[in-house]
């Protein structure tokens, strides 16, 4: 049994790491057994079962495969992730995840572009020292939002991109290269749209931070402002509707998004290594 902890006991993520640590049993695998079926770490899947690490997708529908569970691990680990999050980052991630529309304005890269590379560039710039453990922890995370755009049925997306973010490079070429051919990737996607907001648009209504746009399939709507420190949630009808106008004001004045994927495109002929 894995070790209850009176502060997490009550957690999705404890009751994932409770649940691996049954199955395995029940399966009679050892964890030595497990991790030459899945070919991951002996190690690694241990501190899984011990709630002591977060994984990544890929591993979950590994196990769920191994132990012929469906998307039962799937859908605890998409539970346990929000234990990462700050409460209020917490809500949002919540009305993200059953979103059919999501319209956005960032100033920079947002998570669900990241290489998992920059995303560990970004993430241990915090002048707040992290441990390689709570960065691995911090990244898992973070990448795993982005398994809403690989859904059978995916949100609507448009990523307003300020030109800001695609002019600030990771220390590393290759990194940064290996960024900005991912953002094209995305916009090639076809429930993805993104848009450049160029640095001549000049001066606008959402300067300052990264807005959020949802919209739910019942029709309501939310709308998230995100600081570099703080983050707010809105959910008042007469708030989102000031803010879709500021955004729609701001998408009028971004290239469209044939000329935004030849700028990314340039972009990425201009960084390789």
């Amino acid at each position: 049994m894995v070790e209850k902890n009176s502060e997490h006991e009550d957690s999705a993520r404890w009751v994932l790491a409770c649940e691996l640590r049954r199955l395995r049993e029940a399966s009679g695998r050892s964890l030595a057994q497990l991790a030459e079926e899945t070919n991951y770490d002996r190690t690694y899947l241990h501190r899984l079962e011990t709630g002591e690490r977060l994984s990544k997708l890929p591993v979950m529908e590994a196990l769920d495969a191994v132990y012929g569970t469906g998307e039962l691990l799937v859908r605890l680990w998409r539970l346990a992730r929000l234990d990462a999050f700050k409460s209020k980052y917490r809500l949002f991630m919540q009305y993200e995840a059953k979103a059919t529309i999501l319209h956005s304005y960032v100033i920079s890269v947002p998570g669900l572009l990241q290489t998992e590379d920059f995303a560990r560039v970004v993430l241990s710039s915090s002048p707040t020292p992290i441990g390689p453990d709570a960065l691995q922890e911090a990244v898992a995370a973070r990448l795993g939002r982005q398994e809403l755009l690989l859904r059978d049925r995916p949100p609507s997306i448009r990523i307003i991109l300020d030109e800001a973010a695609l002019r600030r490079p990771a220390p590393d070429p290759a990194v940064w290269h290996a960024q900005l051919v991912r953002i094209a990737e995305a916009a090639a996607m076809q429930n993805v749209t993104i848009q450049v907001l160029p640095f001549a648009a000049a001066v606008h209504s959402l300067m300052g931070g990264s807005l959020w746009l949802l919209w739910m399939a019942d029709g309501s709507s939310v709308a998230y402002l995100e600081g570099n420190k703080s983050g707010e949630l809105l959910d008042e009808p007469t708030d989102v509707e000031r803010y879709r106008l500021s955004y729609d004001r701001l998408r009028d004045a971004a290239l469209p998004p044939c000329d935004s994927r030849t700028f990314i495109e340039r972009l990425v002929e201009d960084s390789k290594p």
